[in-house]
């Protein structure tokens, strides 16, 4: 993208043409490398901007083996905490579980396909084979695979919970609580079949219950997030951290630039960033908006382009 005109990939004249797609923002990229080199040659992800006093918050969290119920402004990090929790401490892969209003503790926990089970028990047995084991008809959901035992926790992130059914947060005080479950399916075999090796939620890693029961050695980390759409139940909050993250000031946003897209994307910035903050506080936005536009400029776009800034900067908040 280095000409105004090169940025057009797709010019709407209904001519075909080979192109080269550009690299993607740090934070679109998918499937690959998307961290930066250190100084010492190895790759690690930029890192997460957070004051002393919120991260003292995650600490506590963290010592009381607690849920951390993290609320703010889209664009505030909420998620990208979880993940910036799991690289420092070296926790391994952050487990999501992304919550909807169809969401149930039982899927998050596990799913038995018992019509895949007597389909492929039926097979077995015309083909004179053993049939399969139960087992491979079962899948620990994110929470489930989060309570496997294990020496060090897994991070889970529980993102937008006010997005779900309003008796969801009680539904979860249990597991919470005991920091197990039981599948009744394995319960109920016999004897001679207590010891059960089930799927988990990563492709490499399988569990082993006994009688049908998980219980966790070391209780998961649990980053909850929320956008202050409901209010949740006492019994709920009283059981977790609460962090807060405030929307960032001018300051913030320019080291979050600086973070993400390096020294030179912050030096000819104020432009955009003023009319990011004068948008901002008539209407909500959120801060990868900003990140989008400066992403754009570096790439040598002109958002001073008819509606194209307005498109970048758009309100999140009422009608569309």
């Amino acid at each position: 993208m280095s000409t105004q005109e090169d940025w057009r990939l797709f010019r709407g004249d209904g001519q075909r043409r080979e192109v080269v797609m550009p690299p993607a923002p740090p934070w679109r990229r998918f499937g690959g490398d998307t961290a930066e080199p250190g100084s010492d040659g190895a790759r690690r992800p930029r890192p997460y901007l957070i004051s002393p006093v919120h991260a003292d918050v995650v600490n506590a969290a963290l010592h009381l083996r607690r849920p951390l119920l993290v609320t703010g402004h889209p664009g505030t990090g909420k998620s990208s905490l979880a993940r910036a929790v799991a690289h420092e401490l070296s926790l391994g892969e952050v487990l999501h579980w992304p919550i909807s209003s169809r969401s149930t503790v039982q899927d998050a926990l596990y799913r038995y396909d018992a019509i895949g089970r007597l389909r492929e028990t039926a097979l077995s047995r015309d083909r004179g084979e053993d049939e399969p084991s139960i087992g491979s008809f079962v899948r620990l959901g994110p929470l489930g695979t989060a309570l496997v035992p294990r020496e060090q926790p897994r991070v889970l992130l529980v993102d937008e919970l006010d997005k779900g059914d309003v008796d969801l947060p009680n539904d979860l005080l249990t597991v919470f609580e005991e920091g197990e479950f039981e599948i009744p399916e394995l319960a109920r075999l016999r004897e001679d079949q207590a010891v059960v090796e089930v799927l988990t939620a990563q492709a490499d890693e399988r569990a082993q219950l006994v009688r049908g029961r998980l219980r966790c050695q070391e209780f998961p980390i649990v980053v909850i997030t929320s956008n202050g759409e409901r209010d949740f139940p006492p019994a709920f909050l009283r059981r977790c951290i609460r962090l807060d993250l405030p929307t960032p000031d001018e300051a913030r946003l320019r080291a979050i630039v600086t973070a993400h897209l390096g020294e030179g994307a912050v030096a000819e910035v104020d432009d955009l960033l003023d009319a990011f903050l004068r948008r901002r506080a008539a209407k909500e936005l959120a801060t990868d908006q900003l990140l989008n536009a400066v992403f754009l400029r570096a790439g040598g776009v002109d958002l001073s382009a008819d509606g194209l800034l307005d498109a970048v900067l758009h309100r999140l908040g009422g009608a569309v």
